[in-house]
């Protein structure tokens, strides 16, 4: 589950860890009362305005600005909170901006320079141990220093059964060209965000930039954050903070529905039962020639009004030109879905997609009875190399 920047920047603030401050505003007017507040609390003189979305490279696209006064705050907010958001990272047509952050300035003068420096905790799935990513170019996208400076991205494994030692934070700020207060500032900023990552149970913290001020304190000026869904049992506080608007419509009416569900860019539809088969059917659908247009796991225990529905889902994706349903009868019984064939097919109406049903397993023979005297027009196959052919024949 992904937050939202000020939401990322509350969990760091309860695990000790500092934070650029700031407060959320959903229209211009509010945006004004919450900059005259934020510099009653920090004595800011100047503000960001950051657009709220599920999405990094905000700054590029016209969504972070710098307001030099209230009338600016006004006019920048009024102008970010509306409109849609286009980032690398956002879908072609952009995102809405529904809310922007009001953050004080953290720039300010003083005896020494700022300096940005960028630092990511998360699972290496290669060695089976969390990791810290940390690179001097701060501030920047971390794909382009990959890309040109790969040099300048180190990384630190951590053994999840011992935990990050002392001499490890200590070793990272030394790399990345600390001293002083500052060295001393960044140890204690590295602890306090993987306790973060470790308590919250996430999937990703990412901060960038971390800030060095002129004063040599270290403050997280973005967040950005992807929290274990598999976790989320543990933490009902951190429900609460799911942003509904911000993911797919979909997916979540296919959430809700109890169905695993993610959309794809491809033409060939998929209903199966097991993330392994939908893998497996994914896989057999490009080798004919098509694109999956999904994932859709019905799960172990689907019953007919659960394969209506997901039915419905996927048939909302105009782009779907032909539906594969292969399910293996292990737990579910294939006489169950081919219930539930028949019955989406009646209460939806006239479907003009082509569909093709390979159901193998518990009671599979009844099934295929099911579907012969409906009078569908369903074409059957038995081996999965002959499902994958029709679909290339009616992609034809």
């Amino acid at each position: 589950m992904n937050l939202h920047e000020y939401q990322g920047k509350s969990i760091l603030t309860q695990y000790g860890v500092r934070v650029q401050r700031g407060l959320v505003a959903y229209n211009a007017d509010e945006a004004v009362d919450q900059a005259k507040r934020l510099s009653q609390e920090t004595g800011t003189k100047w503000w960001v305005v950051k657009a709220q979305i599920h999405a990094g490279g905000r700054g590029k696209g016209g969504g972070v600005k710098l307001a030099k006064s209230i009338d600016e705050v006004r006019e920048k907010a009024d102008g970010i909170i509306g409109m849609m958001l286009k980032t690398p990272q956002t879908p072609p047509q952009g995102k809405k901006v529904h809310k922007v952050l009001i953050a004080e300035d953290m720039y300010y003068p003083g005896a020494s320079e700022t300096k940005e420096y960028y630092m990511s905790v998360l699972l290496d799935r290669a060695s089976g141990r969390n990791v810290i990513v940390y690179s001097t170019e701060g501030g920047m996208d971390i794909e382009e220093v990959a890309e040109h400076h790969p040099d300048k991205i180190q990384k630190e494994i951590i053994d999840p059964r011992v935990g990050l030692r002392p001499f490890q934070c200590n070793k990272i700020a030394t790399n990345l060209g600390l001293s002083g207060a500052a060295k001393k500032e960044m140890v204690k900023f590295i602890a306090a965000l993987y306790k973060a990552y470790e308590g919250c149970d996430a999937a990703m913290f990412e901060i960038n930039p971390v800030l060095k001020t002129s004063d040599d304190k270290i403050a997280a000026v973005d967040a950005k954050v992807r929290l274990d869904g598999n976790a989320l049992y543990r933490h009902p506080d951190y429900v609460e903070m799911r942003d509904k608007t911000e993911e797919d419509p979909t997916e979540v009416e296919a959430g809700e529905a109890g169905l695993n569900y993610v959309k794809l860019d491809g033409n060939v539809g998929c209903m199966v039962n097991g993330a392994g088969l939908a893998m497996a059917t994914m896989d057999i659908i490009k080798l004919s020639g098509g694109e999956p247009a999904n994932f859709l796991d019905v799960g172990g225990t689907a019953d007919a009004a659960r394969v209506e529905k997901a039915f419905r889902i996927i048939l909302q994706d105009d782009r779907v030109k032909a539906i594969l349903v292969n399910i293996f009868g292990g737990i579910v019984r294939c006489d169950r879905v081919a219930q539930g064939i028949v019955d989406a097919y009646k209460n939806i109406g006239d479907i003009k997609v082509p569909i093709i049903v390979r159901l193998q397993g518990t009671n599979a023979k009844e099934a295929k009875e099911l579907i012969d005297n409906s009078g569908l027009k369903v074409l059957g196959a038995v081996a999965l190399q002959e499902a994958a052919d029709r679909v290339k024949e009616v992609l034809k």
